[in-house]
């Protein structure tokens, strides 16, 4: 029997254990980590991974929300791979820890349009 929230025998993976984990751009390059995960009120589902770069040891870090559905899982990294460069980050929308942004439609709406990415809404 595999034991639950195993990453490589199911597809169920616990909030805690995303926190944390490494993201990387296609070109094994690290990026940062994810910080939080942002989860819908109504329909439940993961919206935004909250992805933490830049800083030294924690301190000055940006935090960046990005689209859940661009972030693929790959074992072989332990991490989590989305198609991204570190120019288009730079410009991305982004917050200082204490001070986040209203997560409402519009601003998901922005962000996912920022990234190209059609919103489920």
């Amino acid at each position: 029997m595999a034991e639950f929230g195993s990453q490589e025998r199911s597809s169920f993976i616990a909030s805690d254990r995303v926190e944390g984990t490494a993201v990387y751009n296609p070109a094994g390059e690290r990026l940062g980590s994810i910080s939080r995960l942002m989860i819908g009120k109504q329909n439940g589902q993961v919206e935004c991974a909250v992805l933490s770069f830049g800083g030294f040891l924690g301190i000055g870090n940006d935090h960046y929300p990005l689209p859940w559905r661009m972030l693929n899982y790959a074992v072989d990294k332990g991490g989590y791979v989305v198609d991204l460069d570190k120019e288009k980050l730079h410009g991305a929308p982004r917050y200082d820890l204490g001070r986040e942004p209203e997560f409402d439609e519009a601003y998901t709406r922005a962000l996912y349009t920022y990234y190209g990415v059609n919103p489920l809404f």
